[in-house]
């Protein structure tokens, strides 16, 4: 599965292009963001802008949505292989960083992942921007699932309005399932995982964030006739099979 690993160059990415902009509600528990020196030097890696790519035309993005449980993760690395799409998933990155250290915004997103909640837009964009980019620049691929993204109308208007004209969307994946049955996934997974969000107290929490806000996006982008639909409740080889003959009429 091709992977992506936000590094320190992430932190230089986001105090120049969105920190400061930083929703209200969130400015009391943040400072402004001022990069250190040593962090400055120690960035080998200088990320290029999509129009450094425009030969290559608009990089295509695919959403994933579904609620937390309904297989996203699982599908989307079968779909990396079978279709060579590179995978991003906005709650891994921004797990990566939370817990890289020297992370300012650690805290934040914890508490937000932890409880629920939804992280303020211009951190889960900028993560995702430069994920972008610096694929692009490593290996050329210019075919993106991102996953979790956008789960709510904050979500959809941060990214309309700054990434919306960067990209081709071809359309959103949306995984249809119980909560009973997303509920016992999650809690089996976390037996394991090791993710703070894996617990009962916490999946209700992400239900309601789910039912309350992501639902409308998808109504959204289904007024736009962008979503396909699956029904995930089967076993992964058998919902694979539907995710591939979506993908399979794709150019």
């Amino acid at each position: 599965m091709t992977s992506v690993v936000v590094a320190r160059s992430t932190l230089h990415h986001l105090n120049r292009c969105w920190f400061p902009a930083l929703i209200t509600s969130a400015k009391q528990s943040i400072r402004p963001c001022v990069l250190p020196q040593y962090a400055r030097s120690s960035c080998s890696v200088r990320v290029r802008s999509f129009a450094a790519h425009r030969a290559m035309g608009k990089p295509k993005v695919v959403f994933v949505l579904g609620p937390p449980g309904s297989g996203k993760g699982t599908q989307c690395e079968k779909i990396v292989q079978e279709f060579g799409y590179t995978h991003l998933s906005a709650g891994d990155l921004l797990r990566e960083e939370r817990n890289r250290e020297g992370s300012e915004y650690g805290a934040l997103i914890e508490d937000n992942i932890k409880n629920g909640r939804i992280v303020p837009v211009e951190i889960t964009c900028a993560l995702l921007e430069n994920a972008m980019n610096k694929t692009i620049q490593a290996t050329g691929n210019d075919r993106f699932l991102i996953d979790g993204f956008p789960r709510n109308e904050d979500n959809l208007q941060g990214w309309t309005n700054k990434m919306a004209d960067k990209v081709e969307q071809q359309f959103v994946l949306f995984f249809e399932c119980s909560e009973q049955q997303c509920t016992e996934r999650c809690l089996k997974r976390g037996e394991s995982s090791g993710r703070s969000d894996d617990n009962a107290e916490s999946l209700k929490k992400r239900f309601n964030t789910y039912i309350n806000d992501t639902v409308a996006i998808i109504k959204h982008y289904e007024e736009l006739q962008l979503v396909k639909k699956i029904d995930a409740s089967a076993g992964p080889d058998a919902v694979f099979e539907h995710v591939k003959a979506i993908f399979g009429e794709q150019k």
